[in-house]
C-alpha cells in the first residue's frame, strides 16, 4: 500500500514531510499520546521525528503497510499519524493505529483519518483490519465503534509498556464486506449521561467511585449475594472501576453508581448484564450503603434502570434473591417484578455448599 495522497471527512492523509517534524515533536511529546504510546522514544526529539519520516515510515510501507501525516487540508499542517502494518500477506490482513495531537483532539479527526484510510485499505485488497486499543483508551474504543469495527475480544498481555509491564489489548475488527459503520450498540450511552428521578441519581461507574464500591461489596450481606461469596480485593475492585467504561462499550455490562441526588454521594452500585442478547435477555443486580437503606432509594433505582433498558430494546429482565432476602424481594415488587419460582443450588455458597436463588422478572410489556 503505496502511501498516496487521499482526502475525504474533512483530514487529508498525505506521506510525512521534514516540514513535519515541529508538530511531529509537539505531538509525541505530549502525555496523553505517551499515554497509550508508551514505547515512543522517551523523550521523543526533533532526531527520533526526523528517524520516522526518513526511516520508520518508508520501512513500513517496504513491509506491506503504510504510514501517513493527518493534515488539515487548508493549512497542510500535521494534526497526527496514521498508518497500517500488515500482519499477513496471505490473509490480506492488516493492523490499523494512530495518533492526534491535543489541538486535534475532540474534533473528530481521528475518527475521519480512521474512516479513510479504512476505506483506502479495502479498495486495495486488505480483506480483514485490526484495531488494537488499552483496556482504558476509551475514546479509541468509541472511534473504533464509530467506524464500523466490531469488539472481538482481549488480547491477553498483547501490549508491552516502557517498564516491561504487559498489557491486556482489546481487539476491534472490521471486514472488507463489513457494514461501514457505527456500529450498533448492545449498551448505548445514558440520555445525557445519566439517569435521575430527582431523589436518587444513576451515572456510570469511575475509577474514583473505587473506595465507596470497595466498602460496599465488603460488607458481609453485600458479600454473601456475591458470587462466589467473598470479599473482593481492593485491586479488583480498582480494575472494575478502571474498565466500566470498556466494559459497556462492548457491550457486557452497564456498571453504574447509585447517587443521593441531593448531595451527589455516591450510596450504592447497580449493574445491568446482557447476559442473552440474542433472546433480549438481561440481569440486575443491586446494593446500597446502610445509611442509604430504608428510604426506597433500592426500588427507585431498580426503576430507572428498568426503564432505560426496555428503552433500548431489552424484552426481560431478571433478578435473583437468596431466599432469605427478603427486603430486596420487596424491592423487586415494588419495581414491578413478579416472583417466578426458586432455582435449587443455583449459587455457589460457602465451603462448598450450594445455595437457591428466588428469581423475579419483569417483562418491556409489564405494567409499571
Amino acid at each position: 500500500m503505496t502511501p498516496e495522497t487521499i482526502e475525504g471527512y474533512g483530514v487529508r492523509l498525505r506521506p510525512c514531510h521534514l516540514a513535519d517534524v515541529p508538530d511531529m515533536v509537539a505531538g509525541c511529546a505530549d502525555p496523553e499520546t505517551r499515554r497509550f504510546m508508551p514505547l515512543l522514544p522517551d523523550p521523543y526529539d526533533a532526531d527520533a521525528a526526523r528517524w520516522w519520516i526518513t526511516e520508520g515510515s518508508p520501512a513500513a510501507s517496504a513491509a506491506g503497510g503504510a504510514a501517513y501525516t493527518i493534515a488539515d487540508p487548508a493549512t497542510d499542517r500535521l494534526l497526527g499519524s496514521i498508518g497500517l502494518s500488515r500482519l499477513s500477506a496471505e490473509r490480506a490482513s492488516y493492523e490499523i493505529g494512530y495518533w492526534v495531537g491535543p489541538s486535534a483532539r475532540g474534533r473528530g479527526v481521528a475518527t475521519a483519518a480512521t474512516r479513510l484510510l479504512t476505506e483506502r485499505a479495502f479498495a486495495a485488497g486488505a480483506a480483514r483490519l485490526e484495531l488494537l486499543t488499552r483496556t482504558e483508551n476509551v475514546p479509541s474504543q468509541r472511534i473504533a465503534l464509530a467506524c464500523g469495527y466490531r469488539h472481538e475480544g482481549v488480547r491477553r498481555a498483547a501490549g508491552a509498556s516502557a517498564g516491561g509491564v504487559r498489557e491486556d489489548l482489546i481487539a476491534w475488527v472490521r471486514l472488507a464486506d463489513d457494514p461501514p459503520g457505527p456500529v450498533p450498540r448492545l449498551l448505548p450511552d445514558l440520555p445525557g449521561g445519566r439517569l435521575t428521578d430527582g431523589v436518587v441519581t444513576l451515572r456510570p461507574v469511575e475509577p474514583a467511585d473505587t473506595d465507596a464500591l470497595y466498602r460496599l461489596h465488603s460488607l458481609p450481606e453485600v458479600v454473601a449475594n456475591r458470587v462466589p461469596p467473598v470479599t473482593p480485593e481492593r485491586a479488583a475492585l480498582a480494575r472494575r472501576c478502571r474498565l466500566a467504561a470498556s466494559r459497556w462499550l462492548a457491550g457486557e455490562a452497564a456498571d453504574l453508581a447509585i447517587l443521593d441526588a441531593a448531595t451527589g454521594t455516591v450510596v450504592g452500585g447497580c449493574a445491568l448484564f446482557y447476559d442473552e442478547p440474542g433472546t433480549g435477555q438481561a440481569m440486575l443486580g443491586y446494593s446500597l450503603l446502610p445509611e442509604a437503606r430504608g428510604r426506597g432509594l433500592a426500588a427507585r433505582t431498580v426503576r430507572l434502570v428498568a426503564g432505560w433498558a426496555f428503552d433500548i430494546g431489552v424484552a426481560r429482565l431478571w433478578a435473583g434473591t437468596r431466599p432469605d432476602n427478603v427486603a430486596s424481594q420487596r424491592v423487586l415488587e415494588r419495581a414491578g417484578f413478579r416472583r417466578e419460582g426458586l432455582l435449587r443450588g443455583r449459587l455457589p455458597g460457602p465451603d462448598g455448599a450450594r445455595v437457591d436463588s428466588v428469581v423475579y422478572g419483569r417483562l418491556a410489556t409489564d405494567e409499571n
